[in-house]
């Protein structure tokens, strides 16, 4: 697997840093979704810290938040009113 870039909402690469916790922390504060950062220490504490694969997936997914927050395509799907949505599965369907 390879690591893939992060893409910043003006297409520069300038997602905010996330290497550490506290700079992951910083970035659910800042750019995160509303109650992200309050939800992922609530979710830390509930984990056990020496359990490193535990770790690094809540720290992935949150750090996945932040970047998805910052892709504008991203964000324009989440934005897609739910008709749409159904509309396009069932024109797929039908093309079946």
């Amino acid at each position: 697997m390879t690591a893939q870039p992060d893409h910043g909402a003006d297409g520069t690469g300038s997602a905010p840093p996330m290497g550490t916790l506290a700079e992951l922390r910083a970035a659910l504060s800042a750019v995160g979704f509303p109650g992200d950062r309050a939800r992922f220490e609530m979710e830390l504490d509930a984990i056990d810290l020496d359990d490193l694969g535990a770790v690094r997936e809540l720290t992935q997914a949150y750090r996945h938040r932040v970047l998805f927050r910052h892709d504008p395509q991203a964000m324009a799907a989440l934005a897609r009113p739910t008709e749409d949505v159904l509309a396009e599965l069932r024109r797929k369907a039908a093309a079946r």
